[in-house]
């Protein structure tokens, strides 16, 4: 019965590739049902203050417009209009005071797009302004405080003693203890403490958000209907359902293919909105953002980052100390988790016995952060690589026999005590310096034109602990649908699942059918982010085909038919007399995970670590200071790619997107306000962007403890790109810059202070 297909491990073309190459993909911008009001946000023009007053009365008189909603208004449908996954401090609409500029403060709702948005123009409002605070360091001491009472959601045990606090901007403080850090330092030969900053940029995926949001019935018997860009489905009802004091049944959430999303549409971003105007106008509401919105919905940390090492002659690092700062923003979104998670690796991965990291949120009034493509690493690989190049320049030790001499290795603690398993970051790292020709010299270049390279690499916990489920329907023709409520974004995660399907079950990839997440139909998935879709919802996927399997084998051996050779329909012919029936195989996995201590210390940090590194090289005009990135080598870990060309893919990506970071994304702020919100003046890279050289490779590595061997990709290219790119920035002229993104200015103030004729800070 099972067919001779080997699916795994092969570059199946994408299921989805035609429907999006020609234009038939279903997004939910593009949706319009009968009767649907469009939502267009007014936004508070104040970075802190308490709210005055709301004048409407221009906007309501406005020919078209169906009604106008401030927070009061949501009030009548939901008593506690507040939401967040690690606290509930972000109201539907300001309530009270603004504490970003940008924040939503009214709605308008209208049949015409263009009607809704001139009401919305026409509202305005009073403030009594607030002292604000910006900067995440600052925000630690500072008299302005964002929040008056800290309200945990209580999805996390680490942050419940927070409850009720007040006078503090510290959303959570995580501290990790190992060894003895004083007397390391203190016995030390060399001690090297460097400081690291990194700026607010955007995920800007090119859908921005949207949902339709659809009621059906009264408000006490009725239901709602969510079609969300949402990456969490199962999240949104389940607190959407709990603003709505409704049983899950009563919401539902529904998501086709998503136009990117790099961790911006997790949790609940446009759906509370959406739901809650829906539930007032008793009419379908759709709320969908422009481009320039993004800038106000969610971001990525900011931070500031202190590294601390003792290190040996031989450059042997004896003691790391790290204090790590993150820019949360106004509201906590999952920055809490970020500090924790990431905070667990802000040593970097090297073998050091001796450890302190202090990692903190803070909340701010500058737009919220949360989880962007890597969860934090990207920041604390920039400053524990670039602090490591530098104490190998210092002692005059290559840069790559120092990262071999402190690199952790297989079955060794990590700095939270977990050992190491099916981590190949040795093999990363090897495969890395002879993909660069790293013993060989480099054509350093002319005069005027210098070159240079450099190497960076790093590591990451996955997400734990989550839950994923998947459910595998065999059809009585031999096809099959498999449901799951993993979001496919771009990421291939569909044809990856389909090929286990395949894999386990026998069926070619084309007969199986993907459903699309629908929280009516597929079951619960945390959500889809942190790489974690490959390996958890993969082990569900798995479990699933495998138990839809053994039953239809089970079912054959009572027909008295060959499971092993008997065709599946047939099978289904000889019980049922027909074609008819089904066979439906149920997968659930939950990784194993230990809690930290009080020091930081566990036995089981992650189900499996994400290893990702970059070797770069640049010419540097010292003249202009101006440089161009001429090569880009990527190595990663993922196990076995389920589907080669997608990692491929995952991994160009990633590493494009982290260039960016790197050398032209920065959102800039004046007194709160952003003063770039456009795609004119944020500059994401463009195809003339890109290095002419640009290399990726997944290395030839296992994970025993994922499906198949696999694990995820999606982040990984991230790690290493902007330390690499500074590192060889400094190979190549001597500036050593600390803060991103790296820019033609920076290098020539660099050079200009290192020639002693340094440039006025105008």
């Amino acid at each position: 019965m099972k067919l001779p297909i080997a699916a795994v491990g092969r570059s199946i073309p994408r299921l989805e590739a035609h429907a999006k190459v020609t234009g038939h993909a279903a997004y939910v911008h593009n949706l319009s049902v009968p009767g649907m009001l469009i939502a267009k946000v007014f936004r508070s023009t104040v970075a802190h203050g308490r709210i005055r007053s709301i004048d409407v009365t221009a906007a309501r008189a406005m020919l078209g417009v169906f009604a106008v909603y401030t927070g009061e208004d949501i009030r009548k449908v939901i008593a506690e209009p507040y939401y967040g996954p690690a606290f509930h401090d972000q109201p539907i609409l300001a309530l009270d005071k603004v504490r970003y500029a940008g924040e939503p403060v009214a709605v308008v709702l209208a049949v015409d797009t263009h009607v809704a948005e001139a009401a919305a123009q026409l509202i305005s409002a009073e403030y009594d302004e607030l002292p604000a605070v910006f900067n995440e360091v600052e925000a630690m001491t500072s008299t302005a405080v964002v929040h008056e009472v800290l309200k945990p959601a209580g999805t996390f045990a680490d942050l419940k003693h927070l409850k009720n606090k007040s006078g503090t901007n510290i959303a959570l403080d995580f501290h990790l203890r190992r060894g003895d850090v004083d007397k390391a330092f203190a016995t030390a030969d060399h001690v090297f403490e460097h400081n690291f900053r990194t700026q607010q940029v955007l995920h800007l995926p090119l859908e921005p958000f949207a949902t339709v949001a659809i009621p059906e019935g009264d408000r006490k018997s009725g239901t709602l209907t969510l079609h969300s860009s949402t990456q969490s489905p199962s999240f949104v009802r389940i607190e959407i359902a709990r603003l709505l004091g409704w049983p899950e049944n009563k919401v539902r959430v529904k998501v086709p293919y998503l136009g990117g999303g790099f961790g911006a549409k997790v949790y609940i971003k446009s759906e509370a909105l959406a739901a809650a105007c829906a539930m007032l106008a008793r009419r379908p509401v759709k709320f969908a953002t422009t481009m320039e919105e993004q800038f106000y919905m969610i971001t990525k940390h900011a931070t500031t980052l202190r590294i601390k090492s003792g290190v040996t002659r031989d450059g042997k690092i004896t003691a790391r100390e790290c204090e790590v700062w993150w820019n949360g923003g106004a509201y906590a979104d999952i920055g809490p988790r970020v500090t924790q998670k990431s905070g667990f690796t802000a040593a970097g991965p090297y073998e050091i016995d001796n450890v302190k990291i202090d990692s903190y949120a803070l909340y701010t009034n500058l737009p919220a952060a949360g989880a962007l493509r890597g969860f934090g690493i990207p920041q604390l690989v920039w400053a524990y690589e670039s602090h490591t190049e530098m104490i190998a320049r210092e002692l005059k030790i290559d840069p790559l026999a120092i990262r071999r001499t402190n690199l952790l290795r297989e079955g060794r603690p990590q700095a939270t005590g977990t050992l190491m398993r099916d981590a190949a970051l040795g093999q990363v790292l090897e495969r890395l310096a002879t993909r660069m020709q790293w013993d060989k010299p480099l054509d350093r270049g002319t005069e005027t034109l210098r070159r240079g390279r450099g190497i960076a690499i790093g590591f990451k916990a996955s997400i734990s602990p989550t839950t994923s489920m998947a459910i595998v329907n065999i059809n009585a023709d031999g096809s099959c649908h498999l449901y799951s409520s993993t979001v496919d974004m771009g990421q291939g995660s569909d044809t990856a699942m389909a090929q286990m399907v395949s894999e386990v079950i026998g069926v070619p990839v084309q007969k199986i059918t993907v459903v699309h997440p629908d929280t009516d139909v597929t079951p619960y998935d945390m959500a889809t982010l942190g790489s974690r879709s490959t390996y958890h919802m993969g082990h569900a996927v798995k479990n699933a085909a495998e138990d839809a399997r053994d039953k239809l084998f089970a079912m054959a051996r009572e027909l008295g038919l060959s499971a092993e050779t008997t065709p599946i329909p047939d099978v289904f012919k000889k019980k049922y007399g027909m074609q008819a029936g089904n066979i439906v195989g149920v997968g659930s996995f939950i990784p194993p995970y230990t809690s930290p201590d009080a020091n930081g210390q566990t036995t089981d940090a992650t189900p499996f670590w994400m290893i990702g590194a970059t070797g770069a090289e640049v010419e540097v005009d010292i003249e202009t200071g101006e440089f161009k990135v001429t090569r880009l080598v990527n190595l990663v870990d993922v196990g076995k790619a389920i589907n080669p060309a997608i990692v491929e893919t995952q991994i160009s990506g990633a590493t494009i997107m982290q260039l960016g970071f790197t050398l032209t994304e920065q959102m800039n702020f004046d007194a709160g306000h952003v003063t770039n919100a456009s795609l004119a003046d944020y500059k994401i890279p463009g195809i003339r962007d890109i290095p002419p050289l640009m290399e990726n490779e997944a290395v030839d590595a296992n994970q025993k403890s994922g499906p198949f061997g696999a694990k995820g990709v999606g982040e990984s290219g991230t790690f290493g790109v902007s330390p690499a790119i500074a590192n060889a920035i400094d190979d190549a002229v001597g500036v050593r810059l600390t803060s991103l993104p790296l820019t033609a200015e920076a290098v020539y103030r660099g050079l200009r202070n290192k020639a002693g004729n340094p440039l006025r800070n105008d």
